[in-house]
């Protein structure tokens, strides 16, 4: 998948990974609210299964999510952000402030506010928050 890319520039590469109509919102929901679990994420816009299903599949192979076992259910299998998905946060973070201002998405207000008043601050602690995912504190 990551040899499929039409282009040298790094905004046309990117785009190839995530340029869809729902892998940002499938990334934004794993790394910002916190879902994890299949009937989790996507849910607020309403995503088919077959296509969470092939963005999840998708974003495991080019490596940006993992797949695993849920720690309190063995049988359910959960999404976690790998290093390479936890560096999207600050696009993220950058898409909810633009989307605030210039949008009518404005569900996120006082998230995209705080991001305003301190990047760094809200960085480093999604970031924490994430790591701490990876490392075993999975839902």
């Amino acid at each position: 998948m990551l040899d499929a890319l039409r282009s040298t520039c790094p905004i046309a590469s990117s785009l190839d990974l995530l340029g869809d109509r729902w892998t940002l919102v499938v990334m934004r929901d794993v790394l910002l609210t916190g879902c994890h679990t299949f009937s989790e994420i996507g849910t607020e816009e309403g995503i088919a299964t077959n296509v969470l299903a092939d963005r999840l599949a998708r974003l495991t192979a080019v490596g940006l999510l993992e797949r695993r076992k849920s720690s309190q259910d063995g049988r359910r299998r959960i999404y976690l952000p790998t290093e390479r998905g936890i560096d999207l946060l600050p696009v993220l973070m950058e898409l909810v402030v633009w989307g605030d201002t210039h949008t009518q998405g404005r569900n996120q207000a006082e998230f995209a506010e705080a991001i305003r008043r301190d990047r760094g601050a809200v960085l480093k602690q999604l970031e924490v928050r994430a790591r701490g995912w990876i490392r075993g504190s999975t839902p």
